[in-house]
């Protein structure tokens, strides 16, 4: 791989910075251009038309500034417009949802997986009908309170705590009444692996010895198989810029939370409405 290797990587907001965070070891030697379309989030709420738009458009502006590979680091837009995308921008894409799912798929010791995601990727089945391709049977729960409590900070929270004991003791119920027994819980949205630790306790306190996967960290992964590259273990050489649509001095602050180092500088975008 080239120094000078350029990989975009595209989400509506911050979530997406956890599988930046995941790419800056795995392929150090690359410069990343990282955008979050913050004007426009969240995309559940809009149409799948309007969503592909806006994700054709953010792709096409990553391409044009020189990214050699694009990875959608956003679910909502992998799972309803990645064909779009790619149909779109003349570079390798990349998005969250089948790296997750296959990373169940070696975590798991049956065919049962629970996926947590936000209300708009469980209404979008796209785990469940990926999952399916790879033999497993996924359960779905949509955990709409997680994302505010994470970009609240309140990653180990009591709140956090009380908030994910319900969706958990709630999917392993509904599974249980469908005879099923989760061996790996995939964590199917982008903010989630900063509670991986958390959901991974409550798991052991309601009785569970499912394996947690974090799907930022697969499809860091996923980009590191598809580039053929050895395995890597330092951020030395690695440099980043990021784009917001909004407020950047808000992107800065959260986003140093979710890359877990500090974001010095962040570039105004307008793509328009």
């Amino acid at each position: 791989m080239s120094p000078r290797t350029t990989i975009g990587v595209f989400d509506s907001g911050f979530g997406g910075l956890t599988v930046l965070r995941a790419l800056l070891p795995l392929v150090p030697n690359a410069h990343y251009i990282y955008l979050g379309d913050t004007a426009r989030l969240p995309y559940g709420a809009k149409s799948q038309t309007t969503i592909a738009r806006y994700a054709v458009e953010s792709a096409k502006f990553l391409e044009d500034n020189g990214a050699d590979r694009l990875v959608i680091a956003c679910n909502t837009a992998t799972a309803l417009a990645l064909p779009d995308i790619t149909d779109h921008v003349g570079i390798p894409v990349t998005g969250v949802i089948a790296p997750g799912a296959q990373a169940a798929l070696a975590a798991a010791t049956n065919t049962d997986i629970l996926v947590l995601a936000t209300a708009a990727t469980v209404a979008s089945h796209a785990y469940r009908d990926v999952a399916a391709t790879f033999g497993l049977q996924a359960h779905e729960k949509a955990c709409p309170l997680l994302v505010p409590l994470v970009e609240e900070g309140w990653t180990q929270h009591p709140v956090l705590f009380d908030v994910l004991r319900i969706y958990l003791r709630e999917a392993l119920d509904e599974m249980r009444a469908l005879g099923q027994t989760p061996s790996a819980v995939l964590l199917g949205c982008t903010h989630y692996p900063l509670i991986a630790g958390p959901v991974a306790e409550l798991l052991r306190e309601l009785g569970s010895d499912a394996r947690v996967v974090d799907s930022a960290d697969a499809t860091a992964r996923a980009v590191t198989a598809a580039m053929n590259l050895p395995a890597a273990t330092t951020t030395a050489d690695a440099t980043f810029n990021c784009y917001a649509t909004d407020s950047v001095e808000k992107f800065a602050r959260l986003g140093s939370l979710f890359l877990q180092r500090e974001i010095a500088e962040v570039q105004l975008l307008d793509l328009g409405g």
